[in-house]
């Protein structure tokens, strides 16, 4: 059963938070989930959140500050000394304290850094380290904590090592193989280990096939990799297959969630990563680009009408005017369709064969809605007592704009991607505004063809 966070305990909190009521708070909180606490926290204001996170202990509050939203966690750190932010880092990994570190401004991480390595120096190297690479490779997700033996031990002396090593590290999924220059030559299964000679190397039992990310690997291509074998954790390696650091599941969903919310926003028609409680001009900028291509592709629209205005002067065919909205409904619908398809299959690496075989079924499918669509248009414009060749422009119109936005949608993307721009750009206004354009430009083209106004 869940735990639930009550208005009733927040209030308690509170209030022994008010009273200085250390001991009982202490002891409240002892047996409730760090990620649970963080939620505490963020019902506290910063006073109350920052009196919590120096009250429990340092193995509970760091990884309660690793649940925090980001922007909280940077205020409550300003609260903080150097001595204490470097007492939180210690307790965390190497991965999650390099990105608190990150945070900070950069005279104060330097100063945090110099603090862990009066009492770490092994765990400053790591974090600096880890600061080198970007942010979004293998390198930047990697955290340094991992079990590895050489292939030269026995496996007396490697259970031995392996029991040293696993003390500083939250959760063993793998254990991997070195040679005498740490560079990865396989993985050990447990059962082999259990199973073998206490006199036996390891080079005799472990396993010579590991799958393994470069520390400049990006970060969805490592993503893809464990989705696909199924992986719990995979080791990093540099450019001389040198073993530097591994990825777990853990890390890699938060990097997907992330990854995921971008891509959302990207869709949605927002430039940059932002939250909902994030100040006006935050929002006004991530929006209002977006909003300014919209307004021209507005105004394009608008030439275009301006271009047919005998239309308007034609009382047979005025009526066509109203069927405008409908055009750019349908070209903006199905073009988001397609793009939103072709994003999931990049983003999922199922977009393979040749261009031309997806030209061929997209334009298969478009037809067959197209034509489904046009005849129910047909059949409306029966019932509504409209000229037949009124309804074939519109029918006729209707299905070229579902398949160029059919095209459009689906082939933007793909291009964006092949030239490394992020694909979600194209499933939000940029689709919508285009497709507005050719539909628009489409139906009164294909209208004057049909009709001879």
């Amino acid at each position: 059963m869940s735990f639930e966070i009550s208005n009733e305990l927040i209030n308690q909190v509170k209030h022994l938070i008010k009273d200085e009521g250390d001991t009982r708070l202490q002891d409240m909180l002892s047996e409730i989930h760090f990620a649970d606490i963080a939620e505490i926290i963020e019902e506290l204001n910063l006073y109350q959140a920052t009196y919590l996170i120096k009250l429990l202990d340092s193995e509970k509050s760091s990884e309660a500050l690793m649940e925090l939203e980001e922007d909280f966690r940077e205020r409550i750190l300003d609260n903080l000394s150097v001595k204490e932010i470097a007492e939180e880092l210690e307790e965390m990994d190497t991965d999650d304290a390099a990105d608190v570190i990150a945070e900070l401004p950069e005279d104060r991480a330097e100063e945090v850094i110099a603090e862990i390595e009066i009492e770490d120096e092994k765990l400053a190297e790591d974090i600096k380290e880890l600061l080198t690479y970007e942010e979004d490779t293998a390198g930047g997700l990697m955290a340094k904590e991992l079990v590895k033996v050489k292939e030269t031990w026995t496996v007396a002396g490697c259970v031995r090592e392996m029991r040293r090593q696993a003390e500083k590290v939250t959760r063993v999924h793998s254990i991997y193989v070195v040679d005498k220059d740490e560079r990865l030559k396989g993985r050990l299964s447990l059962k082999d280990l259990l199973t073998a000679s206490a006199k036996a190397h390891i080079s005799e039992v472990y396993i010579p096939k590991v799958d393994y990310v470069n520390v400049d690997t990006d970060g969805e291509e490592v993503a893809r990799i464990m989705q696909k074998y199924d992986l719990e954790a995979i080791p990093v390696v540099d450019h001389e297959t040198t073993l530097v650091g591994r990825i777990t599941i853990d890390d890699m969903v938060d990097f997907i969630k992330d990854e995921a919310e971008k891509d959302y926003q990207m869709a949605a028609g927002i430039s940059q990563d932002v939250e909902a409680d994030d100040n006006v001009w935050e929002l006004t900028r991530a929006r209002l680009p977006w909003l300014i291509l919209g307004l021209f592709g507005g105004l394009g629209s608008v030439f275009i009408m301006e271009g047919f205005e005998e239309l308007m002067t034609n009382p047979k065919y005025k009526s066509l005017f109203f069927y405008t909205p409908l055009i750019a409904a349908m070209a903006g619908n199905v073009g988001v369709q397609s793009s939103a398809i072709i994003v999931q299959g990049l983003a999922n690496d199922n977009v393979k064969g040749s261009l031309w075989n997806r030209l061929l079924k997209e334009i298969g499918l478009s037809l067959i809605n197209g034509i489904a669509l046009a005849l129910l248009i047909i059949v409306f414009g029966f019932i509504m007592n409209y000229e037949i060749s009124f309804s074939l422009t519109i029918a006729a119109a209707l299905m070229s704009v579902i398949i160029v936005a059919a095209l459009i949608g689906t082939f933007v993307p793909i291009i964006l991607d092949k030239r490394g721009i992020d694909p979600a750009i194209a499933t939000g206004p940029f689709i919508t505004t285009s497709n507005d354009i050719f539909g628009i430009f489409l139906f009164f083209y294909i209208a004057k063809l049909i009709l001879h106004f």
